[in-house]
């Protein structure tokens, strides 16, 4: 079972396969930087790889070797590289330099006449070929994923699903959109992103139908980054790669802020214009500024001879600045393919010196080193389209430091402090991305035999308690067979919460499947520890279903599940398992859980107008199981229950009864019921103390009120009481505090440390002499 469980581990140690072949050093081409060749040799080992480089550092000379290596592998099969508008012509021109020969296609008929095995298209003509017939495929400028739900997006996984050999190629995707890796996987085949999600990230409470990365999450999730991707930002962050020539000038950013007539908000009885955060009232912002903003524009750039790219966001303010600079070649979005390819080439090629358009048209992909001036004649949320435009100037191989003029509206200050905000964050990704980069390099994870799981081990006792630190599986091994009298805990709930990175830990899961394959270890060891005919208490609770990551909203049978797991164990013999002993429901307040976590289904707006949506609230469970073994080696009798009156767990007590007898019957009677309505919710152990800085939010221990119930009903005084899943000590307090012995388990240091305080906290208050009892023997000793 110990081998097979250490095996286990590792296999949770999620990291990419490689399906492809091993390259020479000699095979790739020597104009190449050597970072390059030794990227592009991991790439062809991959198969399905992905490059997210900074814009610059050679992402096409990269994929065009990348392609005629696949194609010599296959015996000149064809590769197919698609491209964003008028990047394909860069491409044709990039394969030159190194021998390949790139032809630029139009359609399937045109790759079959082309004569060379290597072709490029454009995303716009994808639906005339037939990805069949294509050994290998590379997504140029491949954020055009970006969108979870999107027809591109469906249309590219779904057409090239079967395909050999995988490139996708961008700089970071989407800044601070981490989902869009998860579609890059499933296009690559590496995992479903719905997977990817489940594993690594969590719903954000605060932004319904949203998803962040887990705390305790984020290293385990870049390893498994960089097992299939390159994410760097320079060639240091692969290891040991000399930066030179890959050092980016200075970007400088101007402001230039235009005012407004403040006397139009007279209109609507306001003294001055308030900015706006709607995206009516961003756009009609716009409107009411765009010729100042236009005029702005002429002001800075005036009859500059440089290079210029003037980005605009509406055909309005196309319309304006076009009038303003007439000698400006304007790209948008109504012209033909072929037209946008011709202008767009003419300020490529230095025919124009100024360029008018929007990021949407011509913000990804394009190579615009030879200009250093751009001015936004507005701002937007996007970060990802403020970003890619500056890209197109910004990037290595810029000789000159790069003017960025960023004029907007004074009213348009949030979005500006919003584009600083996303920009903070992608920094902070990027760096992310870099430090996996560099601690793993091209290597990666998937080179080396899969490591032992290491986990930290201690042990703490007093008078009637022991805590063990480790993984529950392993160190429940210490614990004598048949020694336990009664075991409660609440597990991890699957895949919803985590708490540490190991794969030991059992909410460190990618999906329910694994957390039970995980679980199971644990039913089959309870079974040997626990005393026959006695009881295990799991605490527990419907999962929430999402729609972007299960794929429909709704609800998650958790505890249904636990009952088959604990029923399905058979330990010889008929009689030999688990049975499903009770079930109890623990009522909890719909409201308090609306205002906590926002769901759709109970939300009153939702209740008036989409019934069908609407849901009850989620209560939690209790649910017990019994070692049931052969009838005539089950004990006679073991617990007995004799209620004194005045002690009643909960805030609903009895407040008239004739004599202890009546005060016993109506308290089991309350103890009986199948769903407690008195639970106090927040009467709970102090979580503070044991937090970590990556702890989530929502850690909260077992409420007291449950477990002094359940010890109360299942247990007498001086019976061993045990979890596995010990926490920061709420089952170890109450037991001891009731005149148990407690053995328990816990994974995590900052709660075992905290569980062995309040532990020790206990004992030294139960070893206080009760005031009065010492007055009292004060008294019969001066007697004496």
């Amino acid at each position: 079972m110990q081998c097979d469980y250490n095996e286990f581990l590792k296999g949770k140690v999620e990291r990419a396969k490689p399906v492809g072949f091993d390259v020479a050093p000699d095979q790739v081409h020597p104009m190449l930087f050597g970072w390059q060749r030794d990227v592009v040799r991991w790439a062809c080992k991959q198969g399905r790889a992905a490059l997210f480089e900074e814009c610059g550092l050679g992402k096409t000379l990269q994929q065009v070797e990348w392609a005629r290596l696949v194609s010599q592998h296959t015996n000149g099969g064809k590769v197919l590289i698609l491209a964003p508008l008028a990047v394909a012509h860069q491409t044709v021109a990039e394969g030159r330099k190194i021998g390949v020969d790139v032809r630029y296609v139009r359609s399937q008929a045109e790759v079959d006449a082309a004569g060379t095995p290597v072709v490029i298209t454009n995303y716009d003509m994808l639906h005339h070929f037939d990805a069949s017939q294509f050994v290998g495929v590379v997504l140029d400028e491949s954020s055009i994923l970006k969108a979870f739900t999107g027809a591109t997006k469906r249309m590219l996984i779904e057409m090239f699903s079967h395909t050999a050999f995988r490139l996708a190629c961008t700089a970071t995707p989407a800044p601070n959109d981490h989902l869009e890796f998860g579609n890059h996987a499933e296009f690559l085949g590496i995992m479903q992103s719905n997977r990817m999600i489940s594993r690594w990230f969590i719903n954000d409470t605060m932004a319904a139908g949203s998803y962040r990365l887990k705390k305790h999450a984020a290293d385990d999730f870049w390893r498994w980054m960089v097992s299939w991707s390159v994410c760097i930002a320079k060639p240091s962050d692969l290891g040991d790669y000399d930066d030179n020539g890959f050092v980016i000038p200075p970007l400088h950013i101007h402001s230039s802020v235009v005012e407004v007539d403040h006397t139009r908000a007279f209109a609507d009885g306001q003294l001055f214009v308030i900015e706006s955060l709607s995206a009516t009232g961003m756009w009609k912002e716009k409107r009411e500024t765009e010729e100042a903003r236009c005029q702005m524009a002429k002001e800075i750039i005036g009859d500059s001879d440089d290079y210029w790219v003037i980005w605009c966001d509406t055909n309005s303010e196309a319309d304006l600045l076009k009038s303003l600079f007439p000698d400006a070649v304007e790209v948008r979005g109504s012209d033909s393919i072929a037209e946008k390819e011709r202008k767009l080439m003419l300020f490529s090629d230095g025919a124009v010196k100024k360029i008018i358009t929007k990021p949407e048209i011509a913000g990804f992909g394009l190579n615009w080193q030879h200009c250093a001036n751009m001015a936004f004649v507005g701002v937007t949320y996007s970060f990802e389209k403020t970003y890619q435009a500056m890209r197109r100037t910004w990037r290595f191989g810029q000789p000159n430091e790069v003017n960025a003029y960023m004029i907007y509206a004074e009213t348009e200050g949030n979005i500006v402090a919003t584009l600083d905000a996303k920009q903070v964050k992608h920094e902070e990704m990027l760096r992310q991305m870099a430090q996996a980069s560099q601690e793993e390099g091209l290597n990666g994870i998937i080179r080396r035999a899969a490591p032992a799981i290491a986990v930290e081990t201690d042990i703490a006792q007093g008078e009637n308690w022991t805590l063990l630190l480790g993984d529950s599986i392993q160190t429940i091994d210490q614990i004598d067979d048949n020694s336990l009298d009664f075991s409660i805990f609440s597990p991890p709930f699957s895949t919803l919460y985590i708490y540490t990175d190991t794969p030991a830990d059992m909410g460190n899961n990618e999906d329910h499947e694994q957390f039970f394959e995980h679980f199971r270890y644990l039913i089959d060891k309870l079974w040997h520890k626990v005393k026959p005919g006695r009881l295990v208490a799991v605490h527990c609770k419907d999962l929430p279903l999402y729609m972007n990551r299960d794929g429909a909203a709704g609800l998650y049978d958790f505890p249904g599940r636990l009952v088959a797991e604990f029923e399905k164990e058979r330990y010889g013999g008929a009689y030999n398992r688990w049975t499903y002993h009770s079930r109890v429901t623990i009522w909890k307040d719909p409201v308090i859980e609306m205002q906590r976590t926002k769901n759709h289904g109970l939300l009153w707006k939702n209740h008036t107008v989409r019934g069908e949506v609407s849901r009850q609230g989620m209560p939690d469970y209790v649910l017990v199981f019994r070692k049931w073994v052969a009838p005539q080696d089950m004990p006679d009798k073991q617990v007995r229950n004799e209620p004194v009156p005045g002690t009643y767990i909960g805030e609903d007590a009895p407040h008239h009864w004739e004599n202890e007898r009546d005060y016993s019957i109506q308290v089991w009677q309350k103890y009986a019921s199948p769903v407690w309505f008195d639970i106090r919710q927040t009467n709970v152990l102090n979580v503070r103390e044991a937090r970590d800085k990556e702890d989530e939010k929502h850690i909260c221990p077992l409420q007291l009120d449950v477990i002094e119930r359940c010890i109360e009903l299942w247990t007498n005084p001086g019976d061993l009481v045990h979890s596995p899943f010990a926490g920061i000590g709420s089952e170890g307090y109450v037991s001891v505090k009731m005149g148990r012995r407690f053995i328990g388990q816990e994974l995590k240091r900052s709660y075992f440390d905290s569980a062995v305080g309040y532990l020790r906290e206990l004992e030294s208050e139960m070893a206080m002499p009760d005031l009065f009892s010492w007055a009292a023997q004060e008294a019969e000793m001066s007697e004496l």
